[in-house]
């Protein structure tokens, strides 16, 4: 049976803008690898991936449904009026399911996969770029020397982490700093990477003879469980001004 004109001419503008929707949302994908390619340091690929990896997939797969929307219902072969109305709210509903799985996945699961390229981003050996040998990341101890007195602040309160490396040959300090409790881990009840520090608490001040005491309330941002936990807070370290360093 011949298509009738004005289906037709729908049928080829509904594929012609799946094309267009599927090429755009590959190109969205590959300009996002093509732009981390470009990132030659690791603290600068872990803010990267932090901070736009999650928004370039959505986009990317978003067009990608959109497109999926359009040639499906580009199909139509001689139907009433109604019948087109129909189609197209089920496409749309599809699209939706759709759209609301990927933006699921990418919310609950894909956090433990990007987690892990984070965390090897993140402690790979930096290196020298005096000798260009590998440099050492100090301990908790070793690092507080390197603070100023308000960086120490930042990490006894849980709102920054900072990586301190020394190239023992030579002295050279680079610290990066982190998010201290913005990412979320995995939730002890429902076991997805939904898990996240809502506020602090300071219970107790640290002084020169004890150390203070810190609550953490933890909230699921999936299936709402809640839990509390007692950090120790250390008193602030009076140092000296840092040694020269670079901070990333």
């Amino acid at each position: 049976m011949v298509e009738s004109s004005p289906y037709a001419s729908w049928n080829d503008m509904a594929h012609n803008l799946a094309y267009v929707c599927w090429a755009l949302g590959i190109l969205i994908a590959l300009g996002y690898l093509v732009r981390l390619s470009t990132v030659t340091d690791n603290k600068d690929k872990y803010d990267f991936i932090n901070k736009n990896e999650v928004n370039f997939l959505w986009y990317a797969r978003l067009v990608l449904i959109v497109g999926s929307c359009l040639y499906f219902n580009g199909n139509i072969v001689e139907l009433t009026t109604i019948l087109i109305f129909v189609r197209g709210f089920l496409t749309i509903m599809l699209g939706i399911i759709a759209a609301l799985i990927v933006q699921n996945l990418l919310k609950f699961y894909y956090p433990f996969f990007i987690e892990k390229r984070l965390k090897v981003l993140r402690y790979a050996p930096r290196i020298s770029p005096k000798t260009g040998k590998p440099m050492k990341l100090l301990s908790e101890e070793e690092e507080d020397v390197h603070l100023d007195e308000g960086m120490q602040a930042e990490e006894n309160l849980y709102s920054v982490d900072y990586d301190v490396w020394k190239d023992e040959e030579t002295g050279f300090i680079k610290i990066e700093k982190y998010s201290g409790h913005l990412h979320a881990i995995q939730c002890p009840e429902c076991n997805y990477q939904t898990f996240k520090v809502m506020r602090e608490e300071i219970l107790k001040q640290p002084t020169e003879l004890e150390e203070g005491e810190l609550i953490k309330h933890y909230q699921c941002s999936y299936c709402g469980y809640k839990a509390k936990k007692n950090v120790a807070l250390k008193q602030q370290i009076k140092t000296p001004e840092a040694a020269t360093a670079t901070t990333a």
